[in-house]
């Protein structure tokens, strides 16, 4: 409120005068570069008739670091397409880095989720398994049908968190597992959105 007591308007700044005020850039700006990006990289994606390229889209974090993507794409909404391609690349990382431990608790997953089991389609759950599924779900992305990748992804994470409640124990694990609960229910919406043509 200003002094003599009326709401002012917001102003816009220039980025020049968020900079002065230690702001890097402007988040209008940066919400709409997520969207841009994320759209432009869905499109090219699907376009391109190569595979050398889609391998190089699958395994994106590899070439650029997952901080860059973290940069465009983290603090989009969970249920947007920036927001679903930056939980998908963040599925894969972590499978990657730990094939090990995402199939110890896949497998310990399956007998109390079998329908998921089915639609995420790791059989059998082994480590090279769960990495082989991490990538063919991002190939979904660019070279199938977005919104099934989205289902299979959101299937993976159910399984993967009934075997982490089954075979983890303590506070943290059962933390990491409500997020991995919250991340296949946002996966589920996004696919939704994606078929009703409104994932933006």
């Amino acid at each position: 409120m200003s002094d003599t007591g009326r709401p002012r308007r917001p102003s816009y700044r220039e980025p020049a005068a968020l900079e002065a005020l230690g702001e890097g850039s402007d988040p209008i700006e940066q919400m709409h570069a997520a969207h841009e990006t994320a759209a432009v990289l869905v499109r090219a994606g699907r376009a391109a008739d190569d595979p050398e390229v889609l391998a190089r889209l699958i395994a994106l974090t590899d070439e650029i670091g997952l901080s860059t993507l973290a940069e465009l794409w983290s603090t989009r909404p969970a249920r947007s397409l920036p927001g679903a391609l930056w939980r998908l690349y963040l599925l894969r990382e972590w499978v990657q880095r730990d094939p090990e431990t995402a199939a110890r608790e896949y497998a310990a997953g399956i007998r109390f989720t079998e329908p998921n089991h089915v639609v995420a389609g790791v059989d059998p759950p082994g480590p090279d398994e769960v990495r082989r599924v991490a990538d063919d779900i991002l190939r979904g992305v660019f070279a199938g049908d977005l919104a099934i990748a989205l289902e299979r992804a959101a299937a993976f994470c159910l399984v993967v968190t009934s075997g982490r409640a089954d075979v983890s124990e303590g506070t943290r694990s059962a933390r990491r597992a409500a997020r991995l609960q919250t991340l296949a229910a946002d996966l589920a919406a996004c696919a939704r959105l994606w078929r009703a043509g409104s994932l933006e």
